[in-house]
């Protein structure tokens, strides 16, 4: 009996411990398929084909006894340097040049993201969906570029009488472009892709809000000085390069998920190789050199966000680059990524800390008022004036 016991338990032991070791290889294969998962893209989205080599035959005949890991870091070197040098060239163009090639800029983003949407979900014959796209990026550029005419001209709008009517029901006729445009998606809503056709409708409003609204912040930075358009985008342009560099001969340590080839090395030399290279550009600008340590902290540490969040959008539908415009860098939104976000950064902080009044402005909006409403404000100043003892004292300079 005590043998036949001892074998009972020894059996429900072995039964214990065979149960241990299944639900140890149950949570093994869980975590195994958890990572995979990780890995796969989501079956629910199609993904993008992928984009075969870009590289100019010239350059990779001459860099065809070089592995793939140099012969990259040779396109690269060669491509920022020509990006760099076209940089300069359109600087000193001047302002206008500066802002065509912005929204040359703006509506090739556009595309790029578009495209991947469309590319998706091609085989779904949405109508209208990229007409729509087109049409609403141009109803949000008109507000918007009608807009800074209207802030930034607006004694040359007034001269003109078509220029007038148009500065002066601007918002309304932006307005009714949009809702023309939103009718329209209204119309063309199919039973069967109701779903989709909202998704795409959201795809294009986030693209709008993410590439418009931001490269239009470039424009109103530029507005307020040459400075606060060259010191910010060459702050990215410096960090995007450095860490770059530092990772590639350094890189040991893996920064983040998103992006598997950043690292803690490439991050922190491109922060200090920031910082420094914003002081040194504004060395004899004070006080800018604070402005510039400002700026150049935050393209340093805030900035690769933009790239990240890039990064992740890019790996959700498996794809490298947002296009194949420029080689060994992907597309254009590959190279501003950062830049849209420190463009908003430099627009909050020039209204935080740098804007303060502007007086004409202030007469801009006088001279659009009433000459009773004109009048009225022309006495409480002059009596204001007079209280504060200062009217005197200009009519005797007078």
């Amino acid at each position: 009996m005590t043998e036949l016991r001892h074998r009972g338990a020894t059996d429900k032991e072995l039964q214990h411990q065979n149960s241990e070791d299944k639900g140890s290889e149950t949570e093994a294969k869980e975590r195994d398929g958890a990572s995979d998962n990780e890995t796969k893209a989501d079956p629910g989205v199609p993904e993008v084909s992928v984009t075969a080599d870009d590289t100019p035959e010239v350059l990779n005949k001459a860099l065809s006894g070089l592995s793939s890991r140099w012969k990259n870091w040779w396109v690269r070197g060669i491509l920022t340097l020509a990006m760099i040098s076209f940089f300069f060239f359109i600087i000193y163009l001047g302002p206008m040049v500066l802002m065509m090639i912005v929204l040359c800029v703006q509506i090739k983003c556009f595309h790029e993201i578009i495209m991947i949407g469309y590319s998706v979900y091609h085989s779904y014959h949405l109508p209208w969906f990229r007409t729509l796209s087109w049409y609403f990026l141009l109803c949000v550029n008109y507000f918007f570029y009608g807009e800074t005419v209207t802030d930034y001209f607006f004694t040359l709008v007034q001269r003109e009488e078509p220029l007038r009517i148009l500065s002066k029901y601007h918002r309304f006729i932006s307005f009714a472009l949009y809702l023309t445009g939103f009718c329209m998606f209204v119309l063309s809503l199919v039973k069967k892709h109701y779903r989709l056709q909202f998704y795409m409708f959201g795809w294009t409003h986030v693209t709008l809000l993410i590439v418009v609204t931001q490269s239009h912040l470039i424009i109103h930075n530029l507005f307020e000085g040459m400075i606060w358009f060259i010191v910010p985008i060459s702050c990215v342009i410096c960090n995007d390069i450095m860490a770059y560099m530092f990772g590639f001969f350094f890189g040991r340590t893996p920064l983040i998920k998103l992006s598997p080839k950043k690292t803690w090395e490439g991050f922190i030399g491109g922060f200090f190789s920031t910082i420094v290279f914003g002081i040194l550009t504004t060395v004899k600008l004070y006080p800018f050199q604070i402005h510039s340590i400002a700026l150049s902290s935050f393209a340093s540490i805030m900035g690769p966000f933009g790239g990240f969040f890039a990064s992740g959008f890019k790996r959700a539908f498996k794809i490298k680059d947002f296009a194949n415009t420029i080689p060994g860098h992907g597309g254009i939104m590959d190279r501003f990524d950062c830049q849209y976000l420190m463009a908003t950064f430099v627009n909050v902080y020039i209204a935080s800390f740098i804007r303060g009044p502007n007086p004409s402005k202030v007469i801009q909006q006088l001279l659009a008022l009433r000459p009773d409403q004109q009048l009225h404000i022309f006495n409480s100043l002059k009596a204001h004036l007079t209280e504060k003892g200062l009217l005197p004292a200009l009519e005797e300079a007078a």
